[in-house]
């Protein structure tokens, strides 16, 4: 049997020059020379061991047979073209199942506020969403998109930043009064350190002095831990302090069970990124959910002044 792009092509132009009524008509449509088609024609009859064509010197008509054939071919050919236009129209248009993974802090701080609206905004669109500070294997399992902040170690994924937030060294009233206020960075060697497991290296607090010279300090964490919230938890208790992103604080600081330490320091802000597995042929329902998250998601920053010099 012929190799299968070799049975298109030949039913291609087959179509062509009946519908054309003419091995010349089918040349001009298909950019090829007329000599050409003819032998793409003769090589299919070969192949099927059947005359498809009565020719003359001025017309072509079906055999009785070519016209099973013309007819079969016909419904193949219109079935392809369907099948390339409904994945151009998925391509083109938000539909389908968008499977997510998302950290859990995020949830709370702002996506639960904005993902009911792009719900609204993309009817056609599926969300399949996995609340969780793992970082999941994007490929492996699956995922269209993952959500993940501060370092970034997979080089086979396409990254976006969507949002930039302010990272800040926070501690409980109680917590401050027992064990005093750190007055330089260097003093948070003598307190209790709750850190984030995940970073690349929870023991570094990185910070940025009043002149915009960066100072890294080395701390032993207390606690170890994979999740903001229970970070969080950790610290309003008064266990220890700890530099969490602003988005996941600001209401308990709001509240004032939680109290921001080394103010004039400021802490190396946080990345937020969406992480996808392709650059090229990015589906609709990938690229508007990346764009409205982007568009969306705030980036609590203090001030232009912080941000200036954070930049």
């Amino acid at each position: 049997m012929a190799a299968n792009r070799e049975i298109l092509d030949g039913m291609v132009v087959f179509v062509q020059v009946v519908e054309s009524n003419g091995f010349g008509a089918a040349a001009r449509k298909l950019g090829h020379s007329t000599s050409f088609i003819s032998k793409e024609v003769t090589k299919l009859e070969d192949r099927l061991g059947v005359r498809l064509l009565n020719r003359t010197t001025r017309r072509i008509s079906l055999t009785q047979i070519g016209e099973t054939y013309f007819s079969r071919c016909r419904q193949i050919i219109d079935e392809a073209e369907e099948a390339e236009r409904s994945i151009l129209q998925l391509h083109e248009h938000p539909r389908g199942r968008l499977k997510v993974s998302a950290p859990i802090s995020l949830n709370h701080a702002s996506l639960k506020l904005i993902l009911p609206t792009f719900m609204r905004l993309y009817p056609d669109i599926d969300l399949d969403i996995n609340l969780t500070d793992r970082f999941v294997d994007v490929i492996g399992e699956g995922y269209d998109v993952a959500i993940r902040g501060g370092d970034l170690t997979d080089s086979n994924l396409v990254s976006r930043r969507i949002m930039t937030s302010e990272a800040v060294v926070v501690a409980s009233p109680d917590y401050l009064a027992e064990r005093g206020m750190p007055r330089h960075p260097s003093d948070l060697v003598h307190h209790d350190h709750i850190a984030y497991s995940y970073r690349k290296s929870p023991d570094m607090l990185d910070f940025i002095d009043q002149n915009g010279k960066p100072m890294s300090i080395k701390i032993k964490p207390r606690i170890l831990c994979n999740n903001a919230e229970l970070e969080e938890a950790f610290v309003i208790q008064g266990v220890g302090f700890s530099a969490l992103p602003l988005f996941a604080c600001q209401q308990a600081l709001a509240e004032g069970k939680l109290v921001r330490i080394l103010e004039e320091y400021v802490h190396r802000p946080i990345g937020i990124h969406a992480l996808y597995p392709h650059r090229q042929h990015l589906s609709a329902k990938v690229r508007v959910f990346i764009d409205f998250l982007a568009e969306h998601l705030p980036c609590p920053l203090e001030n232009n002044r912080i941000k200036h010099r954070i930049d």
